[in-house]
Parts: C-alpha cells; sequence; structure tokens
C-alpha cells in the first residue's frame, strides 16, 4: 500500500508515509487563499450551469455527473497554476554504498618472490598469464590485482556490480607527499554500473607515499558518504606516511578506521614475508661538541638467517660557520654483523670533533636474494652545537622551583653555567650588578636578548615588567623561533598578566577575576594529547610515567584560567574543576604553537615535588626534555641572525626545493631590500654532475618574500648530493645548507605486506581480511543493511503520476461521457 501509493506521489523506495501537508506554494496563492477557494467554486458552479441549464441531452443525473467532471478538471487546472507541493513526512530506503579503494602508490610495482605452490595459487586465483615475449620476470603486486579484476570467470567485480543490495564506487589512491581518493569512472561513456576492464585500465602504481589516514580521512569528505555501507580496500597496507589509520591518539574511537564507522574488508596483496635487510638509526636527538655519544643502528632482518652482514656509518656536514664549507663524508666506524636474530643492534661510539648540522648515513651491501634494497640505508639528521643553551629566567623572588631549575641546568651538558641567566625583580640592584648569575636589566639590547633560546616567566606583578620586554618576548616566540615557559606562582598568578601583549600569547585564556584555588588538594590528571609530548613522558613506559606523576602526589593549589585557547593542547588539568563553560577541565599543564616558536603554561609552580623518593631523575627528565624541545627546534645563540634552510632534507627529481632565509642585522633588526644590492640576497648552487662529468655551480637570487625572509623556489633535474650557499651581507661570509635528490620513493622502503596493520584495520571496524587467493568469498560475505532515511520533503504535487491521471482520468472520462449521451 505504502508502494503503490509512493508511487502516484513520485515517491521511490517509499517504507512508509507517515504524514502528508497540503499547501499551495505559489505567491499569489499562499497570500491569497479566500480568492483561490472562491475561484474553485466559481469554476464548478459555471460547469455545473453549463450542463444543467444549456445542454438538454441526458438525464439530469448524467448531466450533474458531467458537471462537476468539468468543474473538477477546471479546478485542478486552476491548482495546478497555484502550484500545490506536499509536506511528506516519509521513511525512505536507499541501497548502501559499497567503496572498492585501491592502492596505486609505488609499492604496488614490487614484484614479490612467492615459493613455487603460493605462486600457482595466485596464478589459479587471479587467472594471470604471461604476456607472450615478456621477459622472465615475476608480476607484480599491480599485475596481479589487473588480472583479478579482469579475470574471465567468477569475477569479483562483476558479480559485486549485480548485486542489487548496494551501489559500487571505485576510488584510486596515490600522491607525492599524502595519499588522496582519486574517483574512477566506471565505464567508458559514463553510467553507473562499473566495468572491470576499465576500472582496471584506470590503476596506476605513481603514488610516492601511502597515507592510510589521508586515505580514511578523505572517504569520509566524498559525496554520498554518509550512505556508505562499507569499504573494501585492495592494498599492500605499507602505511609510511602521516596519521595512522588505527589507535588514534584518543583511542580506537578516535582513529580514521573507526570514524568513518563501517566495516573494511581488506585485501592484501604482496608476499607476507620476503628476504629482507632494514636498517634504522638512532642518535641523541642533542650533541655537543668533543662530548662523547653513541649511535645506534638497527638490523631487521627477514629469511636471512646467520648471514653476516657489513655496517658502515658515515657522517657528513650539512651546515657550518660563515667562510666553511660542508665538510667530505667521515667514516664513525664499519663493523661485520652475524645475523643471528631478527632484530641486530649494533652500537657506535662517537665523539663529534665539530660543530653545525650533520646528516648521519648508516648502510649495508644488498644480499642475495633481496627484492627491496632501498631499505638497506638510513639516515638522521642532528644539529652538533658548540655553544650552549641560553636560558633567561624571570620572577620576582626566588622560590623552590627557581632554585631548583636553576641546579638542574646548571649540571645539565647544554646549558651549564654560562647558559643561565636570571632576572630578580626583588633583588638588590647591586647583587644584579655584580653576581654574573643576575641579569642587571630586564630589557638588555636586542642583540643579547634575542640571543637567548628559552625564556621563562616565574610569578610576578605587572608593575615588574614593561612593554619594551613585552614586546620583544612576542618578537623573540613569533619570528624567531624561540621557546616561552609561563609559570603560575601562588603569590600574584598568572592574572597579572591579563592586559599585556604577553596575554594573547599563551595557551590559555586569563581571567582578570580569577584567584588560587586551594579549597582542596588534587591529583593532577594526564590528557590524551599527553602522549605526543616526549617531556610528559617521565618514564620508559606507561607504568613508570604514572609512577613519576603521582610522585607529586595532591597539590595544595592552582592558578585557575578563564579556558584553554583554542589553539592550545592541555596536557595535564585539574580531576574535578571546570572553566567557565562548565564543561572543560582546568588546564594544569598546556602548550601552543606561536608563530614560529611555542608557549607552555604552567598553572602552579610546584613540579619540585617530583624529586620526592627518585632524586633529580624525573624533575630532570622533565625539564631538559621541554628545554631541548624549545630550545633545540631553531638555531642557537647568536645564530638565529641569519639562518639557511630548506623545507626537507631529500627531495625527489624534477620536485622544487623550497629555500628559506631568515635574515637580520647586527641589532637583529629585519634585513630589508633596499639593503642589498639588487634587493635580494645573493646565492650559489653546486649541482653534482653525472657520468663523470664536473660538478655545475650557478649563481641564485634568493628575492624578499616578507620583512626579514627571503625565499626561493629551485627545481632539481637530476638526483645526487646538492648544496646551496647564501651571502650574508652583514657579515659577509656564506652560510651553506646541502640536501640531497633522489629518484627513489619510501615506498620501496619495505618489501613485505604489511599484514599486521590489514588485520588491525579488520578488527577495528568489524571488517575482515582476505588475499588474492581468497577474496572471491567476498561477495558472499558483504552483509549491508540497506539504509533507512527519516526526512520531511516539498514535493510537488502538480508533477506527480497521481496529478496527471487525475487530469486524464477527468478528461477522458468526460470525453467518454459525452459521446454515449450523444453530446458534441
Amino acid at each position: 500500500m505504502n508502494e503503490a501509493l509512493g508511487w502516484l506521489l513520485g515517491l521511490k523506495n517509499v517504507k512508509s508515509i507517515d504524514e502528508i501537508d497540503p499547501s499551495l506554494a505559489a505567491p499569489w496563492a499562499a497570500q491569497g487563499t479566500f480568492w483561490v477557494v472562491f475561484g474553485l467554486t466559481a469554476l464548478l458552479v459555471a460547469a455545473l450551469v453549463f450542463y444543467l441549464k444549456f445542454q438538454h441531452r441526458g438525464s439530469p443525473g448524467a448531466r450533474l455527473a458531467l458537471g462537476l467532471s468539468r468543474g473538477l478538471l477546471l479546478a485542478l487546472l486552476l491548482l495546478t497554476l497555484a502550484d500545490p507541493v506536499l509536506r511528506v513526512t516519509l521513511t525512505d530506503v536507499k541501497p548502501p554504498l559499497l567503496y572498492l579503494v585501491f592502492d596505486g602508490t609505488d609499492s604496488m610495482a614490487i614484484q614479490d618472490e612467492y615459493p613455487e605452490d603460493q605462486q600457482a595459487a595466485l596464478a589459479r586465483a587471479t587467472q594471470w598469464q604471461r604476456p607472450e615475449g615478456s621477459a622472465n620476470q615475476n608480476p607484480s603486486r599491480m599485475d596481479y590485482l589487473h588480472a583479478f579484476l579482469t579475470k574471465p570467470q567468477n569475477n569479483l567485480l562483476t558479480r559485486l556490480a549485480d548485486d542489487r543490495r548496494f551501489r559500487v564506487e571505485s576510488f584510486l589512491f596515490d600522491g607525492n607527499t599524502t595519499s588522496q581518493l582519486r574517483k574512477l569512472e566506471p565505464k567508458p561513456g559514463g553510467g553507473d554500473t562499473p566495468d572491470p576492464k576499465h576500472i582496471a585500465g584506470q590503476l596506476t602504481a605513481k603514488g610516492q607515499v601511502t597515507a592510510l589516514g589521508a586515505v580514511l580521512n578523505d572517504m569520509a569528505q566524498q559525496f554520498g558518504a554518509g550512505n556508505l555501507g562499507a569499504v573494501v580496500m585492495f592494498s599492500d597496507f605499507a602505511q609510511n606516511s602521516g596519521l595512522a589509520p588505527v589507535g588514534g591518539q584518543d583511542g580506537a574511537s578516535g582513529s580514521p578506521a573507526a570514524k568513518i564507522n563501517v566495516p573494511i574488508y581488506a585485501v592484501g596483496l604482496g608476499a607476507t614475508e620476503a628476504i629482507d635487510l632494514a636498517v634504522d638509526l638512532q642518535t641523541d636527538p642533542k650533541m655537543k661538541r668533543a662530548e662523547r655519544t653513541s649511535v645506534l643502528v638497527k638490523l631487521r632482518q627477514s629469511g636471512l638467517q646467520d648471514r653476516p652482514t657489513t655496517v658502515t656509518l658515515t657522517a657528513r656536514k650539512l651546515s657550518g660557520g660563515y667562510g666553511e664549507s660542508a665538510a667530505a663524508e667521515v667514516l664513525i666506524g664499519q663493523k661485520t654483523v652475524p645475523l643471528t636474530t631478527n632484530l641486530e643492534t649494533v652500537d657506535f661510539p662517537f665523539t663529534p670533533d665539530d660543530a653545525g648540522r650533520f646528516e648521519f648515513v648508516a648502510e649495508v651491501e644488498p644480499l642475495d636474494g633481496e627484492i627491496v634494497t632501498e631499505n638497506n640505508r638510513a639516515t638522521r639528521e642532528v644539529n652538533i652545537i658548540d655553544d650552549y643553551l641560553r636560558l633567561m629566567y624571570v620572577a620576582y623572588e626566588p622560590s623552590w622551583e627557581w632554585r631548583f631549575v636553576k641546579e638542574v641546568f646548571h649540571r645539565d651538558k647544554l646549558i651549564g653555567m654560562d647558559g643561565f641567566r636570571t632576572y630578580l625583580a626583588s633583588s638588590d640592584p647591586q647583587v644584579r650588578e655584580s653576581n654574573v648569575l643576575f641579569l642587571p636589566t630586564l630589557t638588555p639590547k636586542r642583540s643579547d636578548f634575542f640571543a637567548n633560546d628559552v625564556i621563562f616567566l616565574d610569578d610576578l606583578p605587572q608593575a615588574a615588567i614593561n612593554d619594551r620586554f613585552c614586546e620583544m618576548v612576542r618578537e623573540f616566540v613569533s619570528q624567531f623561533g624561540g621557546g616561552l615557559v609561563v609559570i603560575g606562582g601562588p603569590r600574584f598568578g598568572p592574572g597579572e598578566l591579563y592586559g599585556t601583549p604577553l596575554a594573547d600569547m599563551l595557551p590559555v585564556v586569563l581571567d582578570p577575576d580569577a584567584r588560587l584555588r586551594d579549597e582542596r588538594p588534587f591529583r593532577a590528571q594526564l590528557t590524551a594529547h599527553a602522549a605526543r609530548y616526549p617531556f610528559m613522558q617521565l618514564g620508559d613506559n606507561d607504568v613508570e610515567n604514572t609512577k613519576a606523576w603521582n610522585n607529586l602526589r595532591l597539590l595544595p593549589w592552582y592558578q585557575s584560567v578563564a579556558r584553554l585557547h583554542d589553539q592550545s593542547y592541555a596536557l595535564a588539568e585539574h580531576p574535578t574543576d571546570t572553566c567557565q563553560d562548565g564543561k572543560t577541565r582546568q588546564p594544569l599543564i598546556a602548550i601552543r604553537q606561536f608563530g614560529a616558536g611555542e608557549v607552555v603554561y604552567l598553572g602552579f609552580n610546584e613540579t619540585w615535588r617530583l624529586r620526592r623518593l627518585y632524586g633529580e631523575q624525573y624533575y630532570r627528565r622533565f625539564w631538559s626534555q621541554l628545554i631541548y624541545r624549545l630550545g633545540m627546534s631553531h638555531a642557537l645563540g647568536a645564530e638565529k641572525r641569519f639562518v639557511v634552510r630548506t623545507d626537507r632534507q631529500q627531495y625527489r627529481v624534477e620536485e622544487k626545493v623550497t629555500l628559506t632565509v631568515e635574515a637580520y642585522d647586527e641589532n637583529f633588526e629585519p634585513l630589508a631590500a633596499e639593503d642589498m644590492p639588487k634587493s635580494a640576497l645573493s646565492a650559489e648552487i653546486t649541482i653534482p654532475g653525472s657520468g663523470g662529468t664536473a660538478d655545475q655551480v650557478r649563481e641564485l637570487a634568493v628575492p624578499l618574500l616578507r620583512q626579514g625572509v627571503f625565499e626561493a623556489q629551485v627545481p632539481v633535474y637530476s638526483d645526487g648530493e646538492y648544496s646551496i650557499r647564501v651571502r650574508d651581507p652583514i657579515a659577509n661570509g656564506f652560510r651553506e645548507v646541502r640536501f640531497d635528490v633522489t629518484g627513489l620513493s619510501a615506498e620501496r622502503r619495505s618489501g613485505v605486506r604489511n599484514a599486521r596493520l590489514q588485520e588491525e584495520l579488520a578488527v577495528e571496524t568489524q571488517g575482515r581480511t582476505y588475499d588474492l587467493t581468497t577474496a572471491d568469498r567476498l561477495a558472499d560475505d558483504l552483509q549491508l543493511q540497506a539504509l533507512t532515511e527519516h526526512y520531511t520533503r516539498n514535493h510537488p504535487l502538480w508533477s506527480t503520476p497521481l496529478w496527471f491521471l487525475a487530469l486524464v482520468g477527468l478528461m477522458l472520462g468526460e470525453w467518454f461521457s459525452r459521446k454515449m449521451i450523444h453530446l458534441q
């Protein structure tokens, strides 16, 4: 009944009609209901008068029926002009969408080595046949997929397309820096039913990264994704870029796979085991010249048990000081290692004898049987300093936090006695002048102030700071990438910064009326975001980390704020107290990016309590890692005046290198175009030679992008090691940066399918896993429910079959009746 009524009203796939409310949409009719009724009545009366008074053939009853028929016909025509609409509340049933997603990255071109039985099984399942005249090479993963999609018997794609329980749409993902979905054309010339050969003909293997998290996020943005019922993904699942697709930072419920909220049927391509040797390199993120350290090389092998291999570790300087060129490659060590376990760790002791930006390279020679050799080499960039981190600690008076932080940094090899300086507003001016630990003024000359790397702002009144200091701090963080740590103390609190230029830099929004909260002791709680920041990880595992933070015990107080800033992350929060919105917990530790630098906020100055039971172990770890994050992320000390960098360390052939120079004068004022002869910085690029030819040196101009920042984009057309030297017009010297250009992609770092990720995707979304030998079962396993939607729509009544049938029925009925009684 509902289907018949839905058809009459022009509604498809209607399960039930819950409510019908007719109305007139034409403005003249909607505003003049009386005249519409009057017109309908007049037409009906006119038709009756016509038949009863002016027509004499037929009985009065027949003429009355003809008059009513003519009147209703005229009334329907008038109503058609009034644009009648039905406001229909109904339940609709639609078949869900089934996305077929194909991997279009370079790893799909890998030619796997299979045992004979597996290779025979794949050949049977895909019906793959070697092309005539082709070399005796193994088929690639894409070759097998192409054969599977186009096989003449038991074709999965044909079965899915013919299944009326769902609608099929096909996509390919590829891309150079991230993965993006591209919708595939179903068949030549248009149409909705996919043609297997046409779909297979659009598949390529050109993508340079596999970012499955981005792919899943992109699915949610596709048109009609709200009707998505399931995803079938054909891939080797070799995730190597971007957000992880499963197990997000807020737990599984926050992962991209969970957010699409449909099952993923994961069809794996590629061998799960292969003869392979992969190299990984781990270095200390911070190194100091003449300080002994260790570089760890990790070897992961499969199928190479008890085979020996030789590991070579080298380093080369990428950039240095004025007048220095990047040095030649230096051999750190070479060791022969037997591969007795799946993971071997090789330790290379290293004492840097130079400072600058270095690239460490660990590599092994390819072994017999390896199908992927690109992962036999690993690189890591490290900044080795000959200087020290400079910290400026500003407070009103000494506190326990000030005392213990000073002791920790005095013993730190990257800071030391020379790196920590303090300004105490309450201290005796004579002490500030005579004691080298103290700064005599809050606002020294710009060259000294901007040589700092991290600034601490502890508990102090607003009267102790001035506008010049605030503006210099803003410039220090936003333009020079410096770090700022703001600590709320019990005496004054962060509310003293309200209304100053520093207020809108903070990770929190201040409340001028806020007060110290000390009603009841509490235990700080870490948020899910804390796991992303190393300085919040005080232990080597979750158990130890919890133990370390519990060492704070119950905190007696904290400083409250209005709310967390929209661009910030809370890393620790109060267990019960909320902000002004009544929902968000009060932030205790928060972080925010501000321009080129970062700002960290602490709502209490009680971290010294971490020293209980365990001494400085956790206290030092917290502050050292925080300072390394804030201080080592940019050029150190006075080197911030002229910084040359590229946007990446490694590029592909035909990509563009973005060269950026941050340039300031002796007083850290930004260089302008008029300060240079040609309104641009002069530079030279060294292009590596090929085939025995010498390197080429070409001049390069770096134009002004904005105040203090110069930028140029340089295309690279051949592989090798490049260098760019930029002249500093103030020091009249060169700063050099080096980078590599390669024709290889990240897709060749792993030669096997990531079966673990494939399984995790299926388990987290309640889907299933297959390979090409079992994928034919997929069509039978798909159990998708039709989508039921409840919605209200305004449906034009005059365009429905009901309206057409009424008009035609009245016209034909009147005509037939007139013929029966012989009316002309």
